[in-house]
C-alpha cells in the first residue's frame, strides 16, 4: 500500500526561521540525521521543500469566477509544511515511519493517508 504523509509544521521551528537559529546545534543535527535516515529508507520517497504557509495563495471558483485569497485557507498552525510518500506492508509500518519525522515531536504532526491505488 502506498501511503502520503503529510507534514503538519504546527510549531515546529524550519530552518531559517529565529526559532531553527535558537535551537542547539545538536537538536539541529538530529533533525537532519532523522531526514538522512527516512531518506535512505526503502519506500521512502520525499517530496520537495515548500516555501512558508504565509507565502500560498488559496483558489477558489465561485459563480465562474476564479477567487484568490493571500495566505492558506487553514489557521497557519495547521498549515501543511512539506510531504512525502512510503510504499508500507500495512499502516502500521507507516505510522512508525510517520514518528521518525521531526515535525512529529517538534509541535507539528503527521497524516498518514492511503493513496487511492488504479
Amino acid at each position: 500500500m502506498k501511503y502520503m504523509l503529510l507534514i503538519h509544521q504546527g510549531t515546529t521551528p524550519t530552518p531559517g526561521s529565529p526559532e531553527w537559529d535558537a535551537l542547539p546545534d545538536d537538536e539541529k543535527g538530529a533533525v537532519y540525521a532523522a531526514y538522512k535516515a527516512l531518506n535512505e529508507t526503502p519506500g521512502f520517497a520525499p517530496g520537495v521543500q515548500m516555501q512558508p504557509a504565509e507565502t500560498a495563495t488559496t483558489v477558489r471558483v465561485q459563480d465562474g469566477k476564479t477567487l484568490t485569497t493571500d495566505g492558506p485557507f487553514v489557521e497557519i498552525k495547521e498549515a501543511i509544511g512539506g510531504y512525502c510518500f512510503f510504499e508500507a506492508d500495512d499502516l502500521d509500518a507507516a505510522i512508525e515511519l510517520a514518528s521518525h519525522i521531526p515535525a512529529a515531536r517538534m509541535g507539528g504532526a503527521v497524516e498518514v493517508r492511503p493513496l487511492v491505488e488504479r
